[in-house]
């Protein structure tokens, strides 16, 4: 897949705008499973898995419900489908990215700062360029990464690949370190990463203005410096208890 279009100029970062992406110019042309898809993205995202019918995807695709049927079978299928799409998109250029860290670091060598903006990067570029599919994408990641229910075997099953790299390129950087330790600083990281690209405004409430969780810019930088600085005293030898 191509790289995220260029920027758009703006006067200041935004909150997300969400909403159902433009329908395709010309009837007959739109690719019916993929316009499925992003309808299914646009109200998973909001509603979440247990709050979207079939009915209500194909009212929303504007196709009959045995179309979402036999493209997807039952809604697991269809929610499994959505959540495939991007997160190889997504993963695929994180491994990339840390991949091709690794191997040319610069003259000092790995560190957690240049590891972890590489790691970070893509999934908040996409946010800020990709449009406004990748801003409900980035909301289901959200909700699925805190769902009890599958949240964490769908995470497992589509995110693990390329966090075990990163761990495995962590381990490289900081060799003292425990592995009890390391899972606890990703799964710190993890959370504080899906909840700033979720974009729920909490934090501009809870700043009063000074901060705008659209400001994905600010907040990469940020999560960049406070995973490397987490990371470092959590996992230095008795670092974690």
């Amino acid at each position: 897949m191509s790289n995220p279009p260029a920027p758009v100029p703006e006067a200041e970062a935004k909150p997300a705008r969400r909403g159902r992406p433009p329908k395709a110019r010309a009837a007959g042309t739109a690719d019916t499973r993929e316009t499925i898809l992003d309808a299914s993205e646009d109200l998973f995202s909001k509603h979440g898995f247990y709050g979207v019918t079939i009915r209500e995807v194909a009212r929303e695709a504007g196709v009959d419900t045995a179309l979402v049927h036999y493209y997807f079978g039952a809604k697991r299928g269809l929610f499994d489908a959505v959540f495939l799409r991007r997160a190889e998109v997504w993963n695929n250029e994180r491994v990339d990215a840390i991949n091709r860290y690794a191997r040319d670091p610069g003259p000092d060598g790995m560190t957690l700062e240049g590891l972890f903006e590489a790691f970070l990067r893509p999934p908040f570029q996409w946010s800020m360029k990709g449009g406004p599919g990748w801003k409900h994408y980035a909301a289901l990641v959200a909700q699925t990464n805190a769902n009890p229910t599958f949240g964490g075997e769908t995470m497992a099953r589509y995110f693990d690949p390329a966090i075990r790299r990163l761990i495995e390129l962590i381990k490289q950087i900081m060799p003292e370190a425990e592995e009890v330790d390391l899972y606890w600083a990703y799964h710190n990281l993890s959370g504080a990463l899906t909840l700033t690209l979720g974009e729920t405004g909490r934090l501009d409430r809870l700043s009063g203005g000074l901060c705008r969780s659209g400001d994905l810019e600010s907040a990469c930088d940020y999560m960049v410096r406070f995973a490397a600085a987490g990371f470092r005293a959590v996992c230095k030898p008795g670092g974690g208890r």
